[in-house]
């Protein structure tokens, strides 16, 4: 399994200074390489490369990070590419179709550059590094992270990592292959059920509210609109300061509770039942107040973190049918809209069963989760 393990960069005043030339230069040239790629239609990886190797060259950069440059316009426009098929970008002749269509990729200057064990090396034991820049080979920079991101570092980097800039700060983005447990034979399935007034709510009735958490994004929604209105240079950089931090708070909290969920999990020896809410943005209508909240909910963020951690912990993770979680009674199972008088409340029609709404729907979940995995391990047999 592949992770990414973030560390923090300590470098002084002048390393700074050449760390920023480099990311500078590197996005520059990726610039001219997706120009290039855009007015000569030529954006296969190795097409592209003979055709701007050498102008990269001239621009300043060395072998690898010039190799680096063009793999990351070949990237953007295979990217671009697949949005393009799957319809991300509208209809044809829609604006925001022609936007991306009609114009070459770009990179902002300070974009995020991958760097090999050419460019980068790691001395680990003393917690430092050394990297490429334009200005030359810098040596000794320090850097921070806590001791299990250092031990993980230690034992599975392998691979890329990516030099960032993000409020003044620097950071190295260092990819891992960390091995997975072979899960066990789960006793039993321990439902999950994702939702916005209850981020989660667990089969056992554990519930992670939420409303702390929406309030935080209606807060910098409305500081957003404010901002936006005015327009000013110190609006923008204001903004610009703001940018992330919401996104910073939601994965903290999300990571937080998906550790709770897999180490309940471990500690009981059940699996993880989750609803497949693959394009749940286009099934569901909401009003438009709801679909602004729905937009904004990292319903996938967290039930990625809730899987990888959960391959790490060697449990078991399921997704079910997520249709009428939550109008079917996990008792009787019978199914009718009438059974949600209203959000928190479920009141089973047919058999009386009454329980709050959000963990009658994690004991579904739960029930489809041995279900799901009953069968698979019958075809496996099978097969």
């Amino acid at each position: 399994m592949k992770l990414v393990v973030q560390v923090k960069l300590l470098p002084d005043e002048a390393t700074a200074v050449a760390l920023r030339e480099t990311l500078h230069a590197c996005n520059q040239a990726a610039n001219h390489a997706s120009r290039r790629a855009f007015e000569t239609g030529v954006k296969a990886k190795q097409s592209l490369q003979r055709l701007v190797y050498g102008e990269l060259k001239a621009m300043g950069l060395s072998a690898q990070p010039a190799l680096h440059a063009v793999r990351k316009a070949a990237g953007a426009y295979a990217t671009l590419k697949a949005n393009l098929e799957a319809g991300n970008y509208r209809g044809e002749g829609s604006k925001r179709r022609k936007a991306a269509e009609f114009k070459p990729v770009s990179f902002r200057k300070d974009a995020a550059q991958p760097f090999d064990d050419r460019c980068l090396s790691w001395q680990l034991d003393a917690r430092t590094v050394s990297i490429w820049t334009v200005q030359g080979r810098v040596k000794n920079i320090a850097f921070e992270c806590s001791p299990a991101r250092w031990k993980m570092l230690t034992e599975y980097r392998r691979g890329e990592s990516d030099l960032v800039v993000r409020g003044g700060n620097w950071y190295l983005y260092a990819t891992c292959e960390v091995p997975e447990l072979a899960p066990a034979d789960p006793v039993a399935f321990l439902g999950v059920d994702l939702g916005i007034v209850n981020i989660a709510t667990t089969s056992d009735g554990d519930r992670y509210a939420g409303k702390h958490l929406n309030q935080v994004r209606h807060r910098n929604r409305r500081l957003r609109q404010k901002l936006q209105k005015k327009g000013t240079k110190s609006t923008k950089r204001l903004l610009r300061k703001l940018s992330g931090r919401e996104a910073r708070f939601a994965a903290d909290t999300n990571h937080r509770i998906a550790k709770k969920i897999v180490a309940e999990a471990q500690r009981t020896c059940r699996g993880i039942a989750l609803e497949d809410l693959g394009g749940i943005r286009d099934r569901v209508r909401l009003r438009k107040p709801q679909r602004v909240t729905l937009h904004s909910w990292s319903f996938a963020q967290l039930g990625a973190f809730v899987s990888y951690k959960a391959a790490l912990a060697g449990v078991p993770v399921v997704f079910v049918d997520p249709r009428h979680t939550s109008q079917e009674c996990s008792r009787c199972h019978h199914i009718s809209r009438s059974n949600r008088p209203d959000q928190s409340t479920f009141l089973c029609t047919s058999c009386g069963f009454a329980e709050h709404a959000d963990v009658n729907a994690g004991c579904t979940i739960a029930q489809r989760g041995e279900v799901v995995w009953a069968v698979s391990h019958a075809a496996d047999d099978a097969a």
